[in-house]
């Protein structure tokens, strides 16, 4: 990724709307000097960050890069009890699992960040019931608890004492950083506002002393969804959970009335190099410039140059209808949404499309062969007699049937 312009950190952080709300207006000028000591947190409530999280992670690298301390904080203690959603209880997710999912984000984010990693299990398992309410539950106001927006939103519907002691955890959290590491400011999302000024009340209750917030606008879709989720799920950055190529195909279909907002959150990109790709939207936005750089970026970040190479061979293989330049394991990759079906034994080609539903009848098929609408391994056939064999498989493994332009079925031999 390349580096931002030269605009003042703070500047650059509201010109690429990554500023919700800040606690006071003395935050713009430390974080322009640098050398503050931050933190952001995590609950590991799955194995694998996901590109929700990717923007407020890349924030923290910002911050590094403008001369700040970045600490991560991922959650054992605070995950074991779950942050209030908004419309239902949270499920309880068991020691073992999240003993499990620690050890992976903890990892992840060494390799992919960097950043010095902590767990607030770590000093939460030292604190008895008594010291809990003597030392920090005497701070805490119920009618400033009930007034925060995740607390209200719960109001209705109910929201049990675990739940709604979640903010005095993550207070206690700010308060042990800002005592043991000199941490002054927090970062997260706009929807953890209320959390984090609990923190630097418990603080300034304790201490006397200031210490600051900086929230970020959560990242959506433009029907207002969270950035990261599709009908079929999660987009994760383990490579493993969400294939490169799923990743790269995700953002290459990118909304053109948000993929600007996504290059300014998701790269390093200048504000002249946006700015083109934003006249380009206006301009040519058939040819997808922006969202091919995104997809370029974020995979090439997350994964490397290598697997964002292996992406567009794949995507232009596909698109192209070279399959016969792709290697088995990409074939699989790339078709992984499609209907699959097995093959026992060699089948009359008619047969086979009829048995496996890609026509209804005998007489379709043979209407489809006829005029040339079916394509096995991106050939035409026509020849409703012919025998599909091993012989004739990609690796005598796979074939894929086309049917039209855009109709995909992969045959798999057993």
């Amino acid at each position: 990724m390349m580096e931002g312009d030269r605009m003042k950190l703070f500047d650059e952080l509201k010109w690429r709307g990554l500023v919700d709300n800040i606690t006071s207006p003395e935050l713009e000028e430390k974080l322009n000097k640098g050398g503050m000591t931050f933190y952001i947190g995590t609950d590991p409530t799955g194995p694998s960050l996901h590109i929700g999280h990717l923007s407020s992670l890349l924030v923290a690298k910002r911050l590094k890069n403008g001369g700040h301390h970045p600490i991560i904080l991922v959650g054992g203690a605070t995950g074991l009890i779950g942050d209030p959603k908004p419309n239902s209880e949270r499920p309880l997710i068991s020691k073992e699992e999240l003993n499990y999912n620690y050890k992976k984000l903890r990892k992840q984010i060494e390799k992919l960040f960097g950043f010095e990693i902590v767990n607030n299990y770590d000093w939460s398992k030292k604190i008895n019931f008594i010291d809990y309410l003597r030392d920090y539950g005497k701070y805490f106001n119920i009618n400033y608890m009930l007034d925060k927006e995740t607390v209200k939103s719960r109001l209705d519907i109910g929201i049990t004492y675990t739940e709604f002691s979640y903010m005095i955890m993550q207070a206690i959290d700010f308060l042990y950083l800002y005592e043991t590491r000199n941490c002054t400011l927090q970062i997260g999302g706009q929807d953890q506002w209320g959390n984090i000024t609990s923190g630097i009340e418990l603080i300034r209750k304790k201490t006397g002393d200031t210490c600051y917030c900086l929230t970020m606008p959560l990242i959506t879709k433009a029907d207002g969804s969270k950035f990261g989720k599709t009908e079929d799920g999660t987009i994760w950055l383990d490579k493993e959970m969400t294939s490169p190529y799923e990743l790269y195909q995700f953002l290459i279909n990118a909304e053109d009335e948000k993929v600007i907002e996504y290059l300014k959150k998701l790269t390093f990109l200048s504000k002249e190099e946006i700015n083109a790709f934003e006249e380009s939207v206006k301009k040519e936005p058939h040819l997808r410039l922006a969202q091919k750089r995104l997809a370029e970026e974020v995979v090439t970040f997350l994964h490397g140059k290598k697997e964002y190479e292996k992406t567009l061979k794949i995507s232009e293989s596909l698109f192209n209808g070279n399959l016969k330049k792709l290697k088995l394991k990409d074939i699989m990759i790339g078709f992984k949404d499609v209907p699959t079906f097995e093959i026992k034994d060699d089948i009359k080609l008619i047969d086979l499309l009829v048995n496996n539903n890609i026509c209804t009848s005998r007489r379709e098929a043979r209407e489809l062969l006829q005029s040339g609408s079916i394509l096995i391994n991106d050939e035409k056939v026509t020849d409703e007699n012919m025998f599909i064999t091993k012989s004739l498989a990609i690796e005598e493994k796979v074939i894929v049937i086309r049917r039209g332009k855009k109709k995909y079925y992969l045959g798999i031999f057993a």
